[in-house]
């Protein structure tokens, strides 16, 4: 078979390529890494702000890291429940531009339904970060780490509707093919939220020391600024501007807000089934003391890190496989999904490889006291080490769900998610944490257990949907 490629523009950012063989995946791979590139330097940039927060809180004391990780855990809930109507914004804008490119009302639709999904969900979920105390207690976490925790999101709650929004613009212009403006918005934000820390933690630069509450305030701030940075990118760009996505905001648009909410719960629901797993590890880690929490959440937060190149891979395939099935072209759905899986392998594999070589100098960068947290940094040693063992199937799970988000398929990955991490990840973390006494340490292998099985079967499932022939009129069932 002789190997050929042609390279079309579904959009002047967004290359489609067309053919078949080796020149054809070589050109997929290069697309794929113009669109992945900002977009892993973006996620990591985000995770540098989170890690700022985890460094200095730890710096503070383990009580306050600790209190922060079960208060996030709460935020991150109601995050994930706003996000999944957000994230259905970009496979719908990759759809309409594989089959029509030129078409600007149908995108600013799209854009403008996704705002109006995040005004419908915040206050019901501002009023849950309220709750945040109330709940923990009831989930059996000590009073003191309990009190603190709800401090903390109470401070973080008004960033919600913020860090949503940003979103919102963040998937419009990433669907456009202009990742790089995210980018730009998330470098500036590292040093605004450096200095909100340095400031409202410590009391420094005439501010008031506000310890953890200091975090929150200034991580909502955070919020604030990239959504304003964003949104006055969005405005001025001429790429970007021409969309108009601010224009009749008021005038709605049912279908698509409906098709935002059909293709987006059950995103939101495949996002809260992994990660609340994550999070209920770290509930089950409260059980065993303040040193397991710590440990696990400065592991949670280096395996995070590097979960970020993957997730950046899986966003943009959920473009290249949405452009590509709005065009109606299978092969080029195989090609863009399996291309990112191959990428992520290659990747995470060298994660791994140095979570291995090097967990003791990993463990000692979060703590500034090594002699007081010396039981912290040896469970921190001790995660790490299961840590490596999943990189590679947390690397392909997510790029396989996210390459079915492209396809529109969303209800099928929901269950996956769900019967992958709650029917058999969270009870090998009992089984194995409680039941064979292994404690944290067992809870990280329960996680691994997970993340194996959801892998697999994310990737086999793409493996059957792209087979088939891509037809315009069959792409709203594969959501149902």
């Amino acid at each position: 078979m002789t190997d050929f490629a042609n390279v079309t523009l579904a959009d002047a950012d967004l290359p489609h390529v067309e053919g078949h063989g080796l020149t054809a995946w070589f050109a997929e791979a290069r697309a794929l890494s113009t669109l992945a590139g900002p977009l892993i330097a973006t996620q990591l940039s985000q995770m540098a702000i989170m890690t700022t927060d985890v460094i200095m809180l730890g710096r503070l004391s383990k009580t306050a890291l600790a209190a922060s990780a079960l208060g996030n855990t709460v935020f991150f809930f109601t995050w994930l429940v706003g996000c999944g109507p957000v994230a259905a914004v970009a496979p719908l804008i990759a759809h309409i531009l594989g089959a029509h490119p030129n078409n600007r009302a149908g995108v600013r639709g799209v854009v403008r339904m996704g705002f109006w999904s995040v005004g419908m969900l915040c206050l019901p979920l501002i009023v849950v970060l309220l709750m945040t105390r109330p709940i923990l207690l009831a989930l059996g976490q000590q009073p003191d780490l309990a009190t603190l925790a709800g401090a903390f999101t109470t401070a973080l709650c008004l960033g919600l509707p913020f860090s949503l929004g940003y979103q919102v613009l963040r998937n419009f212009a990433t669907a456009l093919g202009r990742p790089r403006s995210a980018l730009y918005v998330m470098a500036f934000a590292i040093a605004f939220n450096f200095v909100g820390d340095y400031a409202l933690i410590f009391g420094h630069f005439g501010m008031p020391k506000l310890g953890i509450v200091g975090a929150g305030i200034a991580s909502a701030c955070s919020y604030l600024f990239q959504f304003l940075t964003m949104a006055a990118i969005v405005s001025l760009s001429p790429k970007l501007k021409v969309n108009r996505v601010f224009r009749r905001f008021f005038r709605p648009d049912w279908t698509k807000l409906a098709e935002i909410f059909r293709l987006g719960m059950p995103i939101g629901l495949t996002m809260i089934f992994e990660a609340m797993m994550f999070n209920a590890a770290t509930l089950l880690m409260g059980q065993f003391g303040t040193a397991a929490v710590a440990g696990h959440q400065i592991a949670l937060n280096v395996a995070s890190l590097t979960f970020m190149v993957p997730l950046g891979l899986a966003m943009a395939a959920t473009v290249r496989v949405g452009l590509s099935a709005g065009a109606g072209d299978r092969e080029g759905v195989r090609r863009a999904g399996f291309t990112a899986m191959a990428v992520s392998i290659l990747c995470m594999s060298v994660f791994a490889v140095i979570f291995l070589a090097f967990p003791q100098a990993i463990a000692h960068a979060y703590f500034a006291n090594t002699g007081a947290n010396a039981d912290a940094i040896a469970l921190t040693v001790k995660f790490l080490g299961v840590a490596a063992a999943f990189q590679i199937f947390d690397g392909l799970q997510v790029v396989g769900a996210l390459s079915l988000r492209g396809l529109k398929d969303a209800r099928t990955p929901m269950w996956i998610a769900g019967g992958s991490y709650w029917l058999v990840g969270f009870p090998a973390c009992l089984l194995l944490g409680f039941g064979f006494g292994l404690q944290g340490v067992g809870i990280w292998m329960g996680l691994l257990v997970g993340l194996f099985v959801a892998a697999i079967s994310m990737a086999a499932r793409f493996h059957y949907l792209s087979r088939e022939p891509v037809r315009h009129a069959n792409l709203e069932s594969l959501s149902r």
